[in-house]
């Protein structure tokens, strides 16, 4: 490689930025996140087939980074719903 030529990657700066720093398992969440548009944590749980608690935490990382919205559910206001804002 010459001194002119630069480097680029074909990730673009994203969203995703704040989750490369995550635990795995908010990783992991985020990424079924993605693949779902919304999801209870009881759901997650299942999904990942991590512990409801990991799960929380997971959750508030992701909430903390600003990458995580949620909201109350319609069908059932006990449960939250949790859906990937990048």
């Amino acid at each position: 490689m010459s001194t002119h030529e630069t480097v680029s990657t074909d990730e673009p700066a994203d969203g995703w930025d704040a989750v490369r720093d995550l635990p795995p398992s908010a990783k992991l969440v985020a990424k079924v996140l993605d693949y779902n548009d919304t999801l209870t944590q009881s759901e997650l749980a299942d999904e990942t087939l991590l512990p409801p608690r990991t799960v929380r935490y997971a959750l508030n990382r992701l909430e903390d980074a600003g990458v995580v919205d949620s909201r109350f559910s319609f069908s059932d206001a006990r449960k939250r719903i949790y859906s990937l804002t990048i």
